[in-house]
């Protein structure tokens, strides 16, 4: 590292660089004017590479600027020049800069600003005040008053708000609002009010901000003073992140680049689970996964409460099966008649129920490349005995910990490896003391509860999901209530013990505002909205645990209506996997807001009882009034449709439970009906098509368990539809790229759903012939039908053999 100091009106600006092949900085100082910009390509490494600023303010405080994107910078307020750094970079969670961005410096009096292509921030070289600008000069966001950083009085920074402005995020701080402007938040993690708070918000004029920080802290968004943004908190230094982009969109993917993209989860995971009584036997729980085949309930995963173990909750390391109640015999722990092997010859998952109090940081420590050394040395030292203990008793010479779980040299996955050696493919981790304060407790990282205890379930997290994928290279499903900044790479969530109700919605699309997608919350099945919402979010699940919410215990209605719920969501398998694709690229949730869907109509952020399940849903829950915003829109119930905008009072049919509507240009990807993912070939898929406009959905596919898709084992399959006057065009491209079983040939059965009877219709410009309504009507080669009774267009067609051409149908 090289270091060139600018010497301004008695300020130090330093300009940090690294020596990097190929590319030349050039420094220039011309009439108080410095900038740093590109030269042309080197072919030798003697050049620096600028990669971040440094001042230092009047108050002796430094001060750190890192452009990490064109579009995002890390500001931080040091004591010293060492910056040391937050346990969410030095565990790997967060991305702490230093990559290589092109920017330029410039400096007018008593400023300096750092521009990239596409954003400014101008810093007061004495105060250290910022102010972040489009590349034309508007303002998004500014400090009104100097930030202050100083670990032992605490850190804090306050941040400019337009009267319009509108601000989003914060994870699940609270469960009554999506907006949050007027309000203050406690950032600490506590068990039922606020399990995963997120330190994100992001804001209608285009700017975001995330506090890098695992202290304890407090945000302020207008209510004490209306126009100001504060934060404020003790125990460690000012250290945040600024964003700039003109869509939420964009801003949720430049956030998930810091705090990286969510997980992917293995494609039965956004199935259904079902979690046993406490009380269940391994034959109760053995008959309850055979019940949901009977009834023909598709369900993957069956959850085991902490009945499971010997001791019920134990946190320790020894865990063991209950004797009586799981017998697993140690001479056949592997073998086909367990009945862990017993239920996956039926289609499904098994998924243990677990509590930790475990210290984590220990293994963490090793795991960061710095640390790894000097932890291995303290943790295999010799006692050190005082020369004056002359009768020594070796009892005396290593010190007690009230923490009588922890092993230092071992990890706590280390203990489960044995249970997914049996077979077990999924843990679900209780808010138990993962959500309690230590107060008193030092963690052997060194640090106290302070910056411990909202880092802690965001590190069972990330070693419950990288112990899984390290022993079996596969995806995890590891589910818990806690969480913090960067949860969504490691673990699902669920809203707690909190049920199933309107509330867990709330917390739902919270998290969709802050890159977390894979989230969910006990179903509330004596009811039909608690089903229809329970069967709408990215992962499904019923949780008996002391009661009996098991399916075909409820009355005939409700089980009919959890029937066809259940089917429907698995037919939608294809449609929800795609969403959850494209979450992992850019953290758009699958389960979004009203804003978020849709930020150019105003006033829907009261609208909390409704949302889009991907892009072309719209679910109401708990409500008999839905919202449709502009555009064309389809009741998927009756087929009745509708011109957006316009509020209605909605009553659904009697076998439904809520409101479902499909936006005009939507097409929807479906499975045939299947007892559990995996049941059939994959050999057909259906398009339901709404024609409107010009529209596009891309079918994702991949193996759907191992990490290949990051390789780009992936089979992209895009779907375009546009309706003209008197024509309606549906292209299918063909499948682009591949992956490990994939289906070698693919056929599409559409239903088009248009306002009349088309007079003809052609595939790849030949006319087809029309045939009489009825499936085996349909399944002859070369025909279409109509069906007057729901207005549908019903056809199929192949790929053609080689691959290599779209199928091209036209309705006219």
């Amino acid at each position: 590292m090289s270091r060139t100091v600018l010497s301004t009106n008695m300020h130090h600006i330093t300009i940090c660089c690294n020596r990097i092949p190929y590319f030349l900085y050039s420094v220039s100082s011309i009439m108080g004017l410095t900038t740093v910009k590109r030269g042309n390509r080197m072919s030798s490494a003697t050049e620096p590479q600028i990669r971040h600023i440094e001042l230092q303010l009047s108050n002796g405080t430094y001060m750190r600027i890192v452009p990490i994107t064109s579009r995002t910078f890390r500001v931080r307020l040091s004591e010293s020049r060492q910056f040391a750094e937050t346990p969410l970079v030095r565990y790997g969670i967060v991305k702490g800069g230093e990559d290589a961005v092109e920017f330029a410096i410039s400096e007018d009096g008593e400023f300096v600003s750092i521009a990239t292509a596409r954003v400014m921030l101008t810093v007061h070289k004495r105060d250290g005040s910022v102010a972040l600008r489009k590349p034309n000069g508007e303002l998004l966001t500014s400090n009104p008053i100097p930030p202050w950083s100083n670990r032992t009085k605490g850190f804090g920074a306050e941040f400019s708000l337009s009267d319009d402005e509108k601000l989003y995020g914060l994870g699940d701080v609270t469960r009554d609002r999506i907006e949050k402007r007027g309000h203050r938040f406690d950032m600490w993690v506590l068990n039922v009010k606020s399990y995963a708070p997120i330190p994100f918000l992001m804001s209608s004029k285009g700017w975001g901000l995330f506090m890098n920080t695992t202290s304890r802290h407090s945000v302020d968004i207008g209510k004490t003073v209306s126009d100001r943004l504060r934060y404020w908190g003790r125990g460690s230094e000012l250290d945040y992140y600024l964003f700039a982009d003109d869509s939420y969109e964009g801003l949720l993917d430049l956030y998930t680049d810091v705090t990286g993209k969510p997980q992917l989860l293995p494609i039965w995971a956004y199935g259904l689970t079902f979690v046993c009584n406490q009380q269940a036997n391994a034959r109760e729980m053995l008959d309850d996964a055979m019940q949901f085949r009977r009834e023909g309930i598709p369900c993957d995963l069956i959850g085991l409460e902490p009945g499971w173990m010997e001791h019920r909750y134990d946190y320790s390391t020894n865990k063991k099966w209950h004797p009586g109640r799981f017998y697993m015999p140690d001479w056949a722990d592997k073998s086909p008649g367990t009945f862990i092997a017993a239920l996956q010859r039926q289609g499904f998952k098994l998924s243990l129920w677990l509590c930790c109090d475990y210290d984590l940081s220990h293994h963490e420590e090793r795991l960061a490349a710095d640390q790894s050394a000097n932890v291995a040395e303290v943790a295999d030292r010799d006692p050190v005995i005082h020369e004056d203990d002359y009768e020594q008793d070796s009892r005396l010479q290593e010190p007690t910990y009230l923490d009588k779980v922890t092993k230092p040299n071992e990890a706590w996955f280390m203990h489960l490896q044995k249970f997914v050696d049996q077979g077990v493919s999924a843990f679900k981790m209780d808010a138990a003391n993962q959500t309690l304060e230590h107060p008193d407790r030092l963690w052997g990282n060194g640090l106290s509860d302070n910056e411990m205890h909202n880092l802690y379930p965001l590190l069972l997290g990330k070693q419950m999901h990288t112990g899984f994928k390290e022993q079996t290279g596969q995806r995890s499903m590891i589910y818990s209530a806690g969480g913090y900044v960067g949860i969504q790479q490691y673990a699902a969530t669920w809203a707690g013990d909190t049920g199933g109700g309107p509330k867990p919605l709330v917390s739902i699309l919270n998290h969709g505002m802050t890159g977390h997608v894979n989230t969910s919350c006990d179903m509330e099945v004596f009811s039909a909205p608690g089903i229809h919402f329970g069967f709408f979010q990215p992962w499904s699940q019923v949780n008996s645990w002391a009661y009996w919410r098991h399916p075909w215990l409820l009355d005939k209605k409700l089980l009919n209506l959890f029937k066809l719920y259940a089917k429907l969501r698995y037919r939608l398998l294809p449609y929800i996997y795609s969403a959850a694709h494209t979450a992992a690229r850019t953290g758009l949730p699958i389960v979004r807001s009203m804003p978020l869907a849709f930020p150019n109509d105003t006033g829907t952020d009261h609208l909390v009882q409704q949302y889009m399940f991907g892009d072309s849903l719209l679910v109401g829950a708990f409500t008999d009034t839905i919202y449709l915003p502009e555009g064309e829109w389809t009741d998927y119930w009756t087929g009745k449709r509708y011109c957006g905008p316009q509020q209605l009072q909605y009553t659904p049919p009697s076998y439904a439970g809520g409101p479902l509507f499909v936006r005009g240009g939507a097409i929807i990807p479906t499975w045939p009906e299947m007892d559990f993912v995996g049941d059939k070939p994959l050999d057909e898929i259906g398009l339901d098509v709404y024609p409107d406009g010009e529209s596009e959905f891309v079918l994702y596919e991949d193996d759907g368990n191992t990490y290949q898709y990051l390789e780009h084992a992936v089979a992209v399959t895009r779907i375009r539809s546009k309706a003209d006057p008197g024509k309606t065009t549906i292209e299918i491209a063909p499948r682009a790229g591949r992956y490990e079983g994939m289906p070698e040939g693919r056929r599409f059965e559409l239903n088009v759903h248009v306002s009349e009877k088309p007079e003809q219709v052609t595939v790849n410009g030949k006319r087809w012939t029309e045939a009489g309504h009825g499936d085996a009507a349909t399944a002859a080669e070369e025909t279409w039908s109509f069906d007057p009774a729901g207005a549908t267009v019903r056809l199929a067609v192949s790929e053609d053999d080689s691959g290599a051409t779209s199928a091209t149908i036209e309705l006219i």
